[in-house]
């Protein structure tokens, strides 16, 4: 995408406007239509709009945010920023998402919001969480950074919930060519208190109305780059999950491709669960070419800043044995036919021997 990037970052240098211009307008515009949603409103990175969100719908200092703790620590960070306190639910042991009967377990009114995050692109049962949090009267907030176009019975990600964040990194399936992130929502008070939130506060220039305002904004250069990227969305979310297909189709016994073959999941990530040594299989791997990595190889409350805080402690057993289990494959749009064909060859004869 070269020359079409190099168009449209000329076209904002031409007209002069670098900080919410018309190509932050157009954005914004274009992505909430694609979720399905009345608003975007974009912000400077993923988890800016994690704690903006969270400040949107009522979270305050003191408050307990209810997420898991195998989805890299996102929530956490933005939750801890507020002031708030975060607390963790299991996962279900095969798509590793947040577990509705666990969530169901531990809400309560007092609790001020959930996010559930759609981890490795792949559809929480975001419609039984809802409305699990429905009864409770707790607002839902989706964690939508790694699925991008995700979409079911056709409702896009972050079109469940009271609010949803978006991270547009540069690795993510919609990225950026550096920071950037969007809240999405239907309630139109929520988009007005974040777009104040984003900047300073202000209800009028240089008059800050709202607590805890910010300097968070998309700037426009992102914003074009994201408006022409948006237009292949869909055709990249394809090819992951035809990655994905590949993979599925040889992995043998001794691991396990996580996430299903429709079109609630997008592929960010593929995540193998090792049945056996993930150490062992990583370096087999290594020695055919293919590299791995792990997402993600400490669970939140398990982390030390966390538990220098005093808010580890929780008992989490799925969690605990996913961080010793998942190991990563490439998994993106650009790789080729050849590279896919020598990723599947490996994993078929390091997985089934």
């Amino acid at each position: 995408m070269r020359g079409e990037l190099r168009a449209a970052i000329d076209e904002v240098l031409d007209s002069g406007m670098l900080v919410m211009g018309p190509a932050h307008d157009a954005f914004e515009a274009a992505f909430a239509r694609y979720c399905g949603v009345a608003h975007a409103v974009g912000v400077a990175n993923g988890t800016d709009a994690l704690e903006l969100a969270l400040r949107a719908v009522g979270v305050e200092s003191g408050g307990t945010v209810l997420t898991v703790a195998n989805a890299g620590g996102y929530t956490t960070t933005a939750t801890v920023a507020i002031g708030a306190r975060p607390g963790y639910v299991d996962v279900d042991p095969h798509s590793l998402q947040l577990d509705p009967g666990a969530l169901r377990a531990v809400l309560d009114e007092r609790v001020a919001a959930v996010v559930v995050t759609h981890l490795y692109g792949q559809l929480a049962q975001v419609e039984e969480i809802a409305a699990v949090c429905a009864d409770v009267g707790v607002p839902l907030v989706e964690d939508c950074a790694q699925a991008h176009g995700a979409q079911r019975a056709g409702r896009r990600a972050g079109s469940f919930g009271k609010v949803a964040t978006f991270s547009f990194y540069p690795t993510k399936n919609l990225g950026a060519l550096g920071d950037g992130g969007a809240v999405i929502t239907e309630d139109d008070d929520v988009a007005d208190r974040v777009r104040r939130l984003r900047q300073y506060g202000w209800s009028t220039r240089y008059r800050a109305s709202v607590a805890h305002g910010r300097n968070s904004r998309l700037d426009e250069l992102q914003a074009a780059v994201l408006l022409r990227k948006l237009d292949h969305l869909d055709s990249w979310n394809a090819r992951r999950r035809a990655v994905l297909d590949r993979y599925r189709a040889v992995v043998g016994p001794a691991a396990r491709l996580t996430g299903s073959a429709e079109a609630d999941n997008v592929g960010h990530l593929a995540v193998l669960w090792c049945t056996g040594d993930r150490a062992a299989l990583a370096a087999s791997l290594a020695e055919r070419g293919v590299a791995t990595a792990v997402h993600y190889p400490v669970a939140d409350h398990q982390q030390p800043a966390v538990r220098s805080l005093g808010l580890g402690g929780a008992s989490l057993p799925v969690t605990e044995a996913a961080v010793q289990h998942v190991l990563t494959l490439p998994c993106f749009a650009e790789l080729t036919d050849q590279e896919v064909d020598a990723v599947c060859a490996a994993l078929s004869e390091v997985t089934t021997h």
